[in-house]
């Protein structure tokens, strides 16, 4: 399972607070009202700037570590896609995704890391859809929706609602995903993606900030950052 782990959890706390954005009009708690505001809001996103907390938790050994940083995206159109995630708890580490590339680079060593996401391209994609201006068209063409119902979440009145990958291969390393979208704000600020055999990964975003004013550079990894020796990037310390 760690093998298509490895690459993934770079997206996986990211995608979903991307389904729609700006302040929603007081929540109607169905869930055609719901993706009706992921639809209508879908199309506005060019980016976004957040704080992320991300618990992960490995059944076996009965065990939670927890990653803090910040996360900022860039889509100026629907093909030109960035991301970066600075992790500055407990290792730090910086991420920048564009396509199916991801260079991690490693503070205290100088070091950057090349993984080819595309190897995981299918798993990647369906990831992908959760969010970056998705709308509900493509998310129920990969995912079965269900709304659970209200829940408070990050400190915020929210309607939770669960995803199950209709994709058998995605299936196999993925059992659903939750999204707690801001019942205020019409985005998601909590996600919990259930991995098999009671594994889980729980992402809760703060002072999100909408469509800031980023530019090419700030996606640049440092001056003389230099490609690492060919080993297995760890990117998930559980």
């Amino acid at each position: 399972m760690r093998s298509w782990r490895a690459p993934l959890v770079l997206i996986l706390t990211l995608p979903a607070l991307l389904t729609s954005e700006f302040g929603a009009s007081a929540a109607d708690t169905t869930l055609a009202a719901v993706l009706a505001r992921i639809d209508e809001t879908a199309a506005k996103f060019k980016g976004l700037s957040a704080d992320v907390k991300k618990v992960s938790y490995t059944a076996v050994i009965n065990e939670e570590t927890t990653d803090t940083g910040t996360v900022l995206v860039r889509r100026p159109k629907a093909n030109d896609l960035r991301v970066r995630m600075d992790i500055l708890q407990p290792d730090p580490k910086t991420v920048v995704i564009e396509g199916h590339k991801a260079d991690i680079y490693y503070p205290r060593s100088g070091e950057v890391q090349v993984v080819d996401l595309g190897k995981q391209s299918s798993l990647v994609d369906q990831f992908l859809v959760l969010g970056f201006g998705s709308n509900s068209r493509e998310l129920a063409s990969a995912y079965s929706i269900r709304m659970v119902g209200p829940e408070a979440a990050a400190g915020e009145k929210t309607t939770r609602l669960e995803l199950i990958p209709k994709d058998q291969d995605v299936l196999a390393h993925l059992k659903k995903v939750e999204l707690w979208i801001s019942d205020g704000k019409g985005i998601a600020v909590q996600q919990k993606f259930y991995e098999p055999g009671g594994d889980f990964i729980l992402a809760t975003y703060t002072n999100i900030q909408m469509n800031p004013s980023i530019s090419d550079s700030a996606f640049n990894l440092p001056k003389g950052a230099h490609k690492a020796s060919k080993k297995k990037p760890e990117l998930d310390h559980k």
